[in-house]
């Protein structure tokens, strides 16, 4: 191995240490009372050296959300290359949504207020290239799989990219709103189970009759 490539390595084992620490900080503190020193802290690094990596804590913070759409990508493309029937894989895609609803919650939501809030404006280029990236596997993949049961006749003859684009927002929907009143009215966590119904009438509604 040459230099560079022995530097670039340590560059990429570097930045994972770092969105580990971050991850660890933001749990622990919450992501406005959690600070950039605190973080390099406990990656054991100065805070300049953080700034080389991330421009702030927004954009380390979108890290976490990157990681967690790229998780959702994958499963999703797991699904897809399944040999089991069209409905079977959009009721997965349901499952996939709840399963990372469950893994963390916190970052998923963080993930949702990037997709429709004024964020996205100061992430740099590279960040924001990625959300693209995995947004567009994610709901490119859901899209073949609509496309596929629109020609066969098993699901109605609409758009397959609105078809998609509904599934999406349900999830992303559900997601914010349900959190919200939990937060407002301090009730239990109901986003499962509302994902559960919502996705079962998605399922219904995709289906010729």
């Amino acid at each position: 191995m040459g230099i560079y490539e022995r530097k670039q390595r340590e560059k990429e084992q570097r930045k994972i240490e770092i969105v580990n620490a971050a991850r660890k900080v933001f749990s622990h503190k919450g992501f406005n009372t959690a600070t950039m020193e605190e973080i390099a802290s406990e990656a054991e690094l100065s805070p300049g050296t953080l700034y080389l990596y991330f421009k702030n804590k927004e954009e380390l913070h979108t890290s976490l959300s990157i990681e967690i759409l790229k998780h959702i990508a994958d499963e999703i493309q797991k699904v897809v290359n399944q040999d089991i029937s069209l409905e079977e894989k959009i009721e997965r895609f349901g499952e996939v949504f709840i399963a990372v609803y469950e893994y963390d919650s916190s970052i998923l939501i963080n993930l949702f207020h990037l997709q429709s809030g004024e964020t996205l404006q100061n992430l740099s280029d590279e960040v924001l290239q990625q959300i693209k990236t995995y947004s567009a596997m994610a709901h490119g993949a859901m899209v073949d799989v609509i496309r596929d049961g629109i020609q066969q006749g098993v699901f109605i003859q609409e758009h397959p990219v609105a078809l998609a684009d509904i599934l999406w927002a349900s999830y992303a929907g559900i997601v914010l709103w349900v959190d919200s009143k939990r937060l407002l009215n301090d009730q239990k966590d109901f986003v499962k189970p509302t994902l559960k119904t919502a996705f079962k009438i998605i399922s219904k509604g995709l289906k010729q009759q």
